[in-house]
């Protein structure tokens, strides 16, 4: 199992960005959350097997249709499993 922290920089709040992140991270088992931080990027946490892990990660680096997205940060950490779904934060 892997777990991934990713932040999405560009045109990515109040486009559904995370809406749709939870909906794909869901119809691929991970479990974790998306959510805005105050500079205007989204914040994901999600853990997983690596194939689903990476395809959300490809889902992330184009995002929804209104989103532009400039750039992700990626970070692998250890897997922790803290999470029991995948859930939107506010």
């Amino acid at each position: 199992m892997k777990r991934v922290h990713i932040i999405i920089s560009g045109y990515v709040q109040g486009v559904f960005f995370r809406h749709n992140t939870k909906i794909k991270a869901r119809k691929l088992g991970l479990k974790g959350f998306v959510m805005n931080v105050p500079n205007g990027n989204v914040e994901v946490i999600a853990e997983g097997n690596e194939k689903e892990i990476n395809e959300l990660i490809d889902f992330c680096r184009k995002g929804p249709m209104l989103s532009c997205v400039a750039n992700l940060k990626i970070e692998y950490e250890e897997f922790k499993g803290e999470f029991d779904d995948f859930t939107v934060r506010f």
